[in-house]
């Protein structure tokens, strides 16, 4: 297995720590609004990567915490005029309800921040013995220039930092760089985000979540820490620090891995352009939740991923393609093993590969084919394989085929092609054809008649 290790920012031989235990831990959501693509992309490739360890490895133990206290819930819960608690309680609902329609698997542990206070407290307690945090003025903070290593995942000098980050700069920090791991709290905050502490009541900052829930689940050190390219620096770099001051002869992770951005028609997606696409927007546009999840999938992880409307369209043909081999019924009686076939051995060779999913698709579609000339021990690996992808989707034909299409209006079109194509029009009837194809309409000629049919 070979997988691309930010830390040494080169494509490296993974081995766990233990052969038989692989362990994960994946920043989760911070829960003040439903996911979006970019949100999703993230949680889809560490899915993957938890469906391809759980076939290598006898016992993989995968962590991804849920961020339940954070200015941005603060600000949310206030301008939605709710508790904290209200708000935070219905997205991880609407989290839930989006990532299952992607099939994604929930993970071995879901720690919640606002559980874990007691954890954080203890760690902070031990960065200031250890002479890595100061407080002041009822924060607590993370001394960088203390920690000679500090710099070590983004490559990067504290000078480099400095001259390039946008940080706080205040009064009661020795250094700008020096971050949060405990703030006290506003005079408006609500109830259920302000805890004690031995320096102020307040809540903990957000790097510090990390490192006490991981530490808690997978020990001081652990095999691969995954996230979003966006969480390089500060907060994965952070985590790094106060992990490893916190705890002596630690290394926390060994291995990260990070996903690529994901922008939308080329540029960086955000409220303010108005290109700010969630799950459910496309959900409610009836886009299936395994195209989605194929589309997040189509492009390397470690690339950056641009959504537009020609993506969607042959993620929707590519997952079209691979249904063309079943019945409905096919779907309905199927049932999951352990996906031990020859088609399977494939898929997880390639993976091996940095993930290389982009090759597993390819070779998927090569294997349509050979499954449609009759091959129906492929074409059962090939459901498991879906199945195994989390591509798998009992009900995908009742759903396309429950369209509606006016049949009037598909016969005549076939009709003026036909006419089209007697006064020799090509033009005309191929975009006939291609308008219909469009509406999932695929014609078919033979010599005695015109066919069609859903794709």
């Amino acid at each position: 297995m070979q997988f691309f290790n930010t830390l040494s920012n080169k494509l490296e031989s993974f081995k766990p720590s233990d052969p038989n235990h692989l362990k994960m831990y994946v920043c989760g959501p911070t829960v003040y609004d439903r996911p979006h693509l970019g949100n999703a992309r993230s949680i889809v490739v560490y899915d993957l990567f938890f469906r391809f360890f759980s076939q290598v490895f006898p016992q993989v133990t995968f962590v991804r915490n849920i961020t339940d206290v954070d200015d941005k819930i603060n600000a949310a819960a206030l301008e939605q005029k709710i508790s904290i608690q209200q708000l935070t309680e219905n997205i991880i609902e609407l989290f839930y309800q989006d990532i299952g329609a992607l099939n994604v698997l929930r993970p071995t542990f879901e720690p919640r921040a606002t559980t874990h206070i007691a954890e954080m407290i203890a760690m902070i307690e031990r960065l200031i013995k250890n002479g890595f945090a100061y407080e002041s003025a009822g924060h607590v903070l993370f001394d960088v220039a203390a920690y000679k290593n500090y710099g070590q995942l983004s490559n990067r000098t504290l000078d480099e930092m400095i001259a390039g980050a946008r940080v706080e700069v205040a009064s009661y920090k020795k250094n700008p760089l020096d971050f949060v791991l405990w703030k006290p709290a506003a005079a408006n905050d609500d109830v259920s985000s302000v805890f004690d502490s031995p320096w102020s009541k307040g809540r903990p900052g957000w790097h510090i979540e990390c490192s006490a829930m991981s530490s808690k689940y997978l020990g001081e050190n652990f095999d691969i820490h995954g996230g979003g390219a966006d969480l390089q620096f500060p907060h994965h770099e952070n985590e790094i620090a106060q992990s490893c001051c916190a705890n002596p002869g630690s290394t926390y992770a060994s291995f990260w891995i990070h996903n690529g951005f994901l922008t939308v028609n080329g540029e960086k997606m955000s409220k303010s352009l108005k290109n700010f696409i969630t799950v459910k927007d496309l959900l409610d546009k009836e886009v299936s939740g395994v195209v989605i999840r194929y589309l997040l999938l189509s492009t390397h992880y470690r690339k950056p991923f641009d959504f537009n409307q020609k993506a969607l369209d042959d993620a929707r043909k590519s997952v079209e393609k691979f249904y063309s081999l079943f019945t409905a019924a096919d779907l309905k009686s199927y049932v999951r093993n352990d996906f031990n076939n020859e088609l399977m051995t494939e898929v997880l060779a390639e993976l091996a590969s940095d993930l290389n999913v982009s090759r597993v698709f390819a070779l998927l579609h090569e294997k349509v084919k050979e499954a449609k000339n009759g091959n129906s021990d492929l074409k059962a690996q090939f459901l498991q394989t879906l199945d195994f992808l989390g591509l798998f989707d009992a009900n995908f034909l009742d759903a396309k085929n429950s369209v509606d299409i006016d049949e009037n209006y598909v016969n005549a079109q076939i009709e003026l092609r036909a006419k089209a194509k007697a006064e020799k029009n090509w033009a005309l009837s191929d975009k006939i054809r291609d308008d219909l194809l469009k509406m999932g309409i695929v014609i078919k000629d033979s010599k005695e008649k015109t066919t069609w049919e859903l794709l």
